[in-house]
């Protein structure tokens, strides 16, 4: 029987392979860390891993009978059918000392051991698994964003990646500004339909007040340049490797400018990126 391949993400602690993992998550993929081996026979019989567009798994030193029992398990797993596929990542020791610093986390080899000798020691430790692997990744020059793009360069060559998820977002200024926001616009200098006593119990996704704020020479200007902004940014922040993005409109009661935009601005990216979706946080409150 045929399986999907399986990537296992090992190598030396403080190298990125948490980082890794995050961005095979953002491609896709179904993730474990520090899964044990020994019960990866019985966990690639799960359902969930079957139905999943791709499988990563972290296995390294932190479990102390890795070493010893990971080589024939996964040698009779490929006489299975399985594939799999060892990424090792590295980085200098000087790099790795200087990330634990920031971090200050224990090293998994630490003990009695002083920092720098518990890096050496699992380096010396990991050599015939290094030499094993079928790609070593050194990350000594990578920041997360240059790992995260070099993971999904890795696995767009097998399956696509998920796309960037977009969440349009109105709110009102009275109510607090979303801490969730990642790009903020400031609606406020619109015409405001709340001094109109017909238009004030509507809100913004009627037609009336649609016409009413969108339809002036002002608010077209304007809905054009934040467009063609957005249209110029959306690629460059997934290519930075972001899963998430959201674009929050805000005017002062989020009941009737920042929702006209909001919904404006959605029916744009949505004729060109299906993956977005639009929230109105404070339409109906008073």
């Amino acid at each position: 029987m045929e399986h999907n391949k399986i990537t296992i993400i090992t190598g030396y602690s403080g190298s990125g392979k948490s980082t890794a993992m995050a961005a095979f998550e953002d491609s896709g993929y179904y993730c474990v860390d520090n899964m044990p081996v020994v019960l990866l026979p019985e966990f690639l019989n799960l359902s969930i891993i079957k139905e999943s567009r791709g499988v990563a798994f972290v296995m390294d030193i932190r479990e102390r009978s890795f070493l010893d029992v990971y080589d024939p398990i996964l040698k009779s797993l490929e006489k299975k059918g399985y594939k799999f596929e060892i990424l090792f990542f590295e980085a200098n020791e000087n790099i790795i000392l200087q990330r634990y610093s920031q971090t200050r986390r224990l090293h998994p080899l630490s003990g009695d051991r002083r920092l720098l000798e518990s890096i050496r020691h699992e380096m010396a430790k990991l050599k015939p698994l290094r030499m094993a692997a079928d790609r070593i990744i050194d990350t000594s020059e990578y920041n997360i964003h240059d790992l995260k793009l070099l993971i999904f360069e890795l696995t767009k060559k097998e399956i696509d990646r998920i796309p960037m998820r977009i969440n349009i977002l109105s709110f009102g200024f009275k109510y607090g500004v979303p801490i969730d926001a990642d790009i903020i616009m400031d609606v406020r200098f619109m015409i405001n339909p709340y001094f109109d006593k017909e238009l004030r119990p509507l809100d913004g996704k009627n037609r009336k007040i649609k016409e009413y704020i969108l339809k002036t020479e002002k608010s077209e200007i304007f809905l054009n340049k934040y467009i063609d902004l957005l249209i110029y940014l959306l690629p460059l922040y997934e290519k930075e490797g972001k899963a998430y993005l959201t674009i929050a409109i805000g005017c002062t009661g989020g009941r009737h400018r920042s929702v006209a935009v909001a919904c404006h601005i959605f029916e744009k990216i949505k004729s060109f990126n299906p993956w977005v979706h639009i929230t109105h946080r404070d339409m109906h409150k008073i």
